[in-house]
């Protein structure tokens, strides 16, 4: 990459694409070079702005072929759109393989929160569950939002998970016989409940309990300025790491 990093936004008119454009034109490393939205022509844009990374913030539906179509153009991609499952991610992998086997090394990030505060509360909860008996995950998020639970959920739960598994514990007790619908979706053995309320933007409490005591772990987003460090650190650094990256925390250092 040049000094200055090109960078392209998808979604440049949403609500977390405005805030993206407006951050990088104030950051003195970064370029910005395109803004595209639904209907324009993103292999077209990303190939006529030069962009040395473009940044997603589109919807599930169309994301992933974004990602798709910045590989084939050798642009790095960072990636802020939800919906993502393993079987997505690994058509990802599997394209970047063979452009890599091209000589084409191109980066992708794909994280399911860029606010810092967030990030360290999915390590904090992974690495505390090993310690307790009981696990749950409480998301908040806006009315607007399309999925439940939100990626971050997911992801927080799925590393949970892995922790349990490799202490070797057993699922967390539960008695309950009929009503299941109120216990939250089980994301690998983790219950996780969704809230969409007006006035929220993005929160997470991890509960883990153990017989006489609680540990609770909450992280608060109340303006969506907020994510924006993390984009930018994302950006900056993507390009230094070929392939599929899954989380902000392994660009932190912090998994």
């Amino acid at each position: 990459m040049t000094s200055t990093i090109k960078v392209a936004v998808l979604g440049a008119a949403g609500r977390m694409g405005t805030n993206v454009c407006v951050a990088v034109e104030a950051a003195p490393d970064l370029e910005l070079v395109a803004r595209l939205d639904a209907g324009d022509d993103i292999a077209g844009g990303l190939a006529a702005s030069g962009a040395d990374v473009v940044v997603d913030f589109t919807i599930p539906a169309v994301t992933e072929a974004n990602v798709h179509a910045a590989i084939d153009a050798g642009v790095h991609v960072v990636v802020g759109t939800t919906g993502w499952d393993d079987a997505s991610r690994g058509r990802v992998t599997e394209h970047l393989a063979r452009r890599a086997a091209e000589g084409t090394g191109v980066g992708v990030l794909i994280a399911p929160n860029f606010g810092l505060s967030a990030v360290l509360a999915m390590t904090f909860a992974a690495k505390a569950a090993r310690y307790f008996e009981s696990v749950e995950v409480v998301e908040l998020h806006h009315p607007d939002k399309v999925d439940a639970p939100s990626g971050t959920a997911r992801h927080t739960a799925h590393a949970i998970a892995a922790a349990r598994a490799e202490a070797g514990f057993a699922p967390s007790p539960d008695a309950t016989e009929d009503g299941w619908e109120a216990r939250g979706m089980d994301v690998e053995g983790v219950r996780v409940h969704a809230v969409r309320l007006r006035g929220l933007v993005a929160h997470e409490e991890i509960l883990l309990g153990n017989v006489g005591e609680q540990l609770t772990i909450r992280q608060d987003s109340f303006d969506r300025v907020s994510f924006m460090p993390g984009v930018l650190l994302g950006v900056r650094e993507i390009g230094s790491r070929p392939g599929l990256t899954v989380g902000l925390e392994n660009v932190l250092d912090l998994s």
